[in-house]
């Protein structure tokens, strides 16, 4: 599990991951504090509509960040961003109104979009066996749900010393030091391909291809899944422990940390179970498990109150399955690009994914809010179910590494080729498409994944 911590780059960059999470945490409690000081009872509008700016930045910033992050050397470009982060974080501290809080959320959530598919993409091109990338995104998951334990009781401790303001001051240290780690760190060196085309054609080139590969459209309608039910988690947990099973502030931090250590269990043990069954399989089982999760809450809610232990379990449930969905996701990205072509393919799913939040966050406060938890649970779970149905369709069971598929739209003497190996007259590999014309190639040739 801890393998890949021995190669001394990635080690650096998971330090600057771990880092930059911790104060990123720091940074939403200073956040939510913020927020109240300026607008008071109406502290939930303002976090409310910070969440959407976040995810329309995902959505908006990532593919144009893609787009030219082959073009750029990664290691100043990821430094810069961090130092971009850094700054921002220090002009929180100083509003006094609330645009301006919107205004530098979506300049740093901007950043970030940037920043992540970027960073996530060079993973691969350090770890190039399959199995110890397998493991560096266990590590990343968890990294994740440490953090959301850590940090929350991080800031805690440190406001009973300083005043919320200087949290801020956390964030930006951590940013700070992940550049610091990024820049110790030897990344590959990437060639940079000049693109034909304008400014449409490069932003949307890694959306487009992006679609063109069928287990790639599975992994979407997968992020459905996961956005349904991690809507669910984030939104409504709090309402469902006070309102329904008439909990307090403490009974809702076990809940959270329940679904966390699913999470974190699965994480531990996905790297071993990947060895030997397939992508596909594991991922629809854990898909499978968050669309039970949803309705077992919901039918049970309908006829009577759920205990707590069946609560408990199902959170548990929920996390295993958002984990076991979320951490291979990384090897179909992989899989199905080149190492110049891997910003533009991260940052697609980077977008793509944050587009199901977009729509399954406000759902999930909406139905709770007009209907009830039982309502919010059921609808959603019906959103995780199309999701599911989707990516059984639209994956084929038989995912090889190599796969015959056309893309639609593209002219007949258009062909795809790369470095990768001839397998027959006529044919050839590649896991991402180059626009180029190449006049070996028979007109009626399809590409291959």
């Amino acid at each position: 599990m801890l393998s890949p911590l021995k190669n001394v780059t990635y080690s650096r960059l998971f330090a600057a991951q771990v880092i930059a999470l911790v104060g990123t945490g720091l940074a939403t409690v200073a956040l939510g504090l913020l927020a109240y000081e300026l607008a008071g009872a109406d502290a939930g509008l303002v976090l409310g509509t910070a969440l959407a700016i976040k995810m329309v930045a995902y959505v908006a910033v990532a593919p144009i960040a893609g787009a030219f992050a082959d073009a750029l050397p990664r290691r100043p470009f990821l430094i810069a961003l961090d130092a971009v982060r850094a700054v921002i974080v220090l002009l929180l501290p100083f509003v006094d109104q609330v645009w301006q809080i919107y205004l530098l959320i979506f300049l740093l959530q901007s950043s970030s979009a940037a920043f992540t598919p970027t960073f996530q993409a060079t993973i691969p091109d350090i770890l190039t066996d399959e199995n110890e990338y397998t493991k560096a995104l266990s590590l990343s998951r968890l990294a994740y749900d440490l953090e959301s334990l850590i940090s929350p009781a991080l800031a805690a401790a440190l406001l009973t010393l300083i005043s919320f303001h200087w949290l801020f001051a956390g964030t930006a240290i951590g940013f700070i030091a992940s550049a610091l780690f990024v820049l110790s760190a030897a990344l590959p060196t990437v060639v940079s391909h000049d693109r034909q085309g304008g400014i449409y054609d490069k932003t949307t080139r890694g959306i487009r291809y992006y679609l063109a590969t069928p287990r790639l459209r599975g992994l979407l309608c997968l992020s459905l899944v996961v956005s349904a039910a991690g809507a669910m988690v984030i939104v409504n947990t709090v309402v469902y422990v006070r309102t329904v099973l008439g909990g307090d502030e403490t009974d809702v931090a076990i809940a959270l940390a329940v679904f966390g250590a699913g999470s974190m269990a699965a994480a531990l043990v996905l790297p071993k179970i990947l060895e030997n069954s397939p992508d596909r399989l594991i991922m629809l089982c854990g898909a499978c498990g968050l669309v039970a999760s949803l309705f077992v809450v919901g039918t049970v809610s309908m006829f009577a109150l759920p205990g707590w232990w069946i609560f408990h379990t199902v959170w548990l449930l929920l996390g295993l399955s958002y984990s076991t969905v979320l951490t291979p996701s990384g090897r179909l990205l992989r899989r199905s690009s080149h190492q110049k072509d891997r910003p533009a393919l991260f940052a697609a799913q980077f977008a793509l994914s944050h587009a199901c939040w977009l729509l399954t966050y406000p759902l999930a406060g909406w139905l709770g809010a007009e209907f009830g938890m039982t309502a919010a649970f059921l609808g959603l779970g019906v959103v995780a179910a199309i999701g599911l149905a989707m990516a059984v369709t639209l994956w084929p069971a038989i995912d090889q590494e190599v796969m015959v598929h056309a893309h639609p739209g593209l002219p007949a003497d258009h062909v795809h080729w790369s470095e990768g190996s001839m397998l027959s007259s006529g044919q050839h590999s590649h896991a991402f498409v180059i626009d180029e014309l190449h006049p070996k190639w028979p007109k009626e040739q399809s590409s291959l994944h």
